[in-house]
């Protein structure tokens, strides 16, 4: 066994969902998912098939989103494992519908942040063991911390 590390490549404008599913009708399903549970959603997502031909399938509402996804989601080769960007949209607002989706198994993260996606390479293919997301901790929050985070919650209107 082989370990490797494959650092997502996406914009910052871009969130990005990391998960792994188990059938050829992910592709569909996530995407139908993802359409009814915000108006107007901009994504792409990409499934890594790990049987038959083994391809990337991909779909999605803006084209450079879908090849982002695809790009990524063959860098990764990991079976069953998909990969959906965002724009304009927060993980949070379409997390629940992508987690619905029967064939979805794992979410391994949903991050704006910059994520590297750590595999196990064997003789037969490709694993997630797990994923950075983001950076390590530079400390403890403070109390000014707290009112900082409670009014930035309250100003993209998540908490009242």
């Amino acid at each position: 066994m082989e370990l490797k590390v494959v650092k997502i490549d996406k914009p910052d404008d871009v969130n990005l969902i990391l998960g792994q599913a188990h059938f050829i009708k992910t592709v569909e399903d996530l995407h139908e998912a993802l359409a009814a549970s915000a108006l107007g959603v901009k994504f792409g997502l990409a499934f890594c098939e790990s049987s038959g031909p083994c391809l990337v399938r991909a779909s999605g509402t803006e084209p450079d989103l879908v090849d982002l996804a695809k790009h990524n989601a063959y860098a990764l080769s990991a079976g069953h494992v998909f990969l959906i960007f965002l724009r304009g949209t927060y993980p949070i607002n379409v997390l629940n519908a992508v987690k619905a989706v029967q064939e979805v198994c794992t979410i391994y993260c949903a991050s704006s942040n910059p994520v590297d996606v750590i595999l196990a390479e064997t003789d037969q293919g490709r694993g997630v063991l797990g994923v950075v997301d983001g950076s390590r901790s530079r400390g403890i929050e403070t109390d000014e911390d707290v009112v900082s985070r409670k009014d930035l919650l309250r100003f993209l209107g998540y908490k009242l």
